[in-house]
């Protein structure tokens, strides 16, 4: 015996030779040999003989056995087992048996191996062509009959939360129904909205598969029988295969008045589609809507909250009402003349809408309010409050703005959409610096950025904690916005990522002695699932990028109307959504109503829509947000608190 316990021979020059093996047994022969033939028809059935002819042999002594135990069998003793015993048992394992000669015996065998072989080509050709039916029902092939139904075409993550929203929206609808029509298969989608989109209530989802650029393949969405049509941007490759799509359901949608919303990311695409289209097309440019939300939300904690809470259909949303009774007076009128509602614009004799018009604007018998509220039915003219609207309202003064400075943590393309938004307004002397991992980022992305007088400055670090803290210890920052690496790497691992970084900011402000200053955080999360693990991070504001666009998508599929509105409130122009030191606007420590808050911002042109009270927004800006309060609900201002108002940035 050698080294190791092991045997072995002595081969040439003295060399040991290989290892004795092990001879395999007869079972493991048996079976090794079993597996390698398996594959061929021949010796499968050779051995299916085979063990019949055990298995005939095996009957007939367990047969014997049992009858030999007196508790079982009191009949006369068996008679020896004979061949013919033994063939009997054999004959009856294949149904036959009783034949009086080995010529029918013989016969009786082949007889029932056609049979066998016929039945068996039937059977399998039955369920060959049942498989094949329901492969194709699998892979969803089959057209859609419904009618009355919002089609979405595409397949991108924002897919999950518009169903949620559309469940919302259509609670009051009989049989509420949505086709998916994607390049993905449907088993594929279907488990992902299982998984992904629970809680749907009686929303009913159907998944078609096909090539949504594809006419022909197009037909069988039963286009001109829905109501609307959601085309989603799949990735940021550019608008092509949105163009392809749009012009797809133009050849074969036969109904002219369907609505059709496409994600599209540039501009001059989304003017070419409605051109292109008539007006039948209503591009929503998700992108610039993120960006202007995180640009706000990074100077002014709650509208984030607030964006939210007008985009999805809990709580307040946005409605058009034509309200005779203000016929003949003004805008400024109005503003007060709803209790449970916030009118926010008008829509003219023309059909365009105007957010926060000048206060003197005149109303006919054909104007609409744009107004805020819970339900249509609370859009209700109360009369306008004149102990309220004949107070005299001085409009203070802002304050001279001070330059800000901002450290932004992470990068990809919405970090430049972000800080181009920010620059519009950030006061001179504004800095703006960017710190980015180089194993994500290329140092090359962040040399040349330019943004108008902002002065702006990158690092590239490896993500080491002691360049986190060289970073923000370099300077008092007003505020931290941190980006997800979108292009770089996954959505899950974007997020991770961004998560990861809030908490290590967190730990920078919450210890002593390193030179980082507590300072505001603004988080951008990419999937909308991870929104409060995030809120456990701590960020004082989240902005869920897969939220914002599909809630809007969401809210203009269902009312093409608010296209306009959201339109105007989420560019660079004209009015949008702030959120103001509620002290330029009234005395703190006393109590007044709602309403006198609402006369004081109409005195300064703007229009509120609600306000925020610091003390709640313990860790969470959202908590401290109330939209939409009713007029007369009392109110007692501190420092901190901040009212939301629908006026042009200053």
């Amino acid at each position: 015996m050698t080294e190791n316990n092991r045997s072995y021979g002595q081969g040439a020059k003295g060399e040991p030779d290989a290892p004795i093996a092990k001879k395999a047994g007869f079972l493991t022969r048996l079976k090794y040999n079993f597996d390698n033939s398996i594959a061929k028809s021949g010796a499968f059935v050779a051995y299916m003989f085979g063990g019949l002819v055990v298995m005939s042999i095996l009957v007939v002594l367990i047969k014997y056995a049992l009858y030999a135990v007196p508790a079982l069998y009191a009949g006369d003793k068996l008679p020896s087992p004979t061949f013919e015993t033994f063939w009997g048992s054999f004959a009856g394992l294949l149904g036959k048996g009783g034949e009086p000669t080995w010529a029918d015996r013989i016969l009786g065998i082949i007889s029932w191996a056609v049979t066998i072989t016929l039945a068996g080509s039937v059977t399998g050709f039955i369920v060959g062509a049942i498989n094949r039916t329901f492969e194709r029902l699998r892979k969803g092939k089959s057209p859609v009959v419904d009618t009355g139904h919002t089609l979405i075409l595409g397949w991108s993550n924002r897919v999950f939360p518009i169903l949620k929203e559309l469940a919302i929206a259509n609670e009051n609808v009989r049989k509420p129904l949505v086709v998916i029509f994607s390049d993905k298969s449907r088993e594929f989608m279907e488990d992902e909205i299982e998984s992904r989109a629970e809680g749907l209530g009686k929303l009913k989802v159907i998944t078609r598969s096909g090539d949504p650029t594809n006419p022909a393949d197009l037909k069988r969405t039963n286009i001109s029988g829905a109501k609307s049509i959601i085309i989603l941007d799949e990735n940021e490759a550019g608008d092509a295969t949105i163009v392809s799509t749009v012009l797809a359901v133009k050849s074969v949608n036969a109904n002219p008045n369907t609505r059709i919303i496409a994600e599209v990311d540039d501009l001059h695409t989304a003017e070419a589609l409605e051109t292109a289209t008539e007006g039948r097309v209503i591009s929503v440019r998700s992108h610039d809507v993120i960006a202007r939300v995180t640009a706000q939300a990074s100077r002014q904690p709650g509208l984030a909250a607030v964006t939210l809470d007008l985009l999805d259909f809990d709580g307040d949303e946005i409605y058009f009402n034509n309200v005779p009774a203000l016929a003949g007076k003004t805008y400024a009128d109005a503003i007060l003349a709803f209790n449970e509602a916030s009118v926010i614009g008008l829509v003219d004799d023309k059909g365009v809408a105007h957010l926060n018009p000048k206060q003197g604007t005149k109303l006919t018998a054909n104007t609409q309010v744009i107004a805020i509220a819970e339900d249509d039915d609370k859009v209700v003219y109360t009369g306008v409050r004149e102990d309220i609207a004949t107070k005299k309202h001085t409009a203070k003064k802002l304050p001279a703005a001070k330059a800000e400075h901002l450290l932004v943590i992470g990068w990809s393309s919405m970090g430049r959409s972000v800080i181009t938004e920010l620059a519009e307004f950030l006061p001179k002397g504004s800095s703006v610096h960017i710190v980015a991992q180089s194993k994500f980022v290329a140092a090359a992305e962040l040399a040349d950025l330019k943004f108008g007088d902002l002065k702006v400055t990158h690092a590239t670090v490896s993500g080491d904690i002691d360049e986190l803290i060289a970073a923000a210890s370099a300077k008092r920052y007003n505020e931290v916005i941190i980006l997800g690496y979108r292009n770089a790497i996954s959505e899950s691992e974007a997020d991770a990522q961004t998560m990861l970084t809030m908490l290590q900011m967190n730990q920078l402000f919450a210890a002593d002695g390193n030179g980082v200053e507590p300072t505001r955080l603004v988080a951008e999360i990419l999937d909308s699932r991870k929104a409060e693990l995030a809120r456990v991070a701590a960020a004082d504001d989240l902005v869920v990028s897969d939220n914002l666009a599909a809630l809007l998508i969401a809210q203009v599929s269902e009312n093409p109307a608010l296209a306009p509105v959201f339109d105007d409130l989420f560019d660079a122009d004209g009015a949008s959504i702030n959120v103001r030191p509620i002290s330029h606007y009234v005395p703190l420590g006393k109590e007044l109503e709602y309403a006198e808050l609402v006369a004081v911002a109409r005195a300064h042109g703007e229009s509120a829509i609600g306000y925020r009270v610091l003390a709640n927004a313990a860790g969470d800006a959202a908590s401290g947000v109330q939209l939409n309060p009713a007029k007369t609900t009392k109110f007692t201002p501190a420092e901190g608190d901040a009212l939301v108002v629908i006026s042009e940035l200053e």
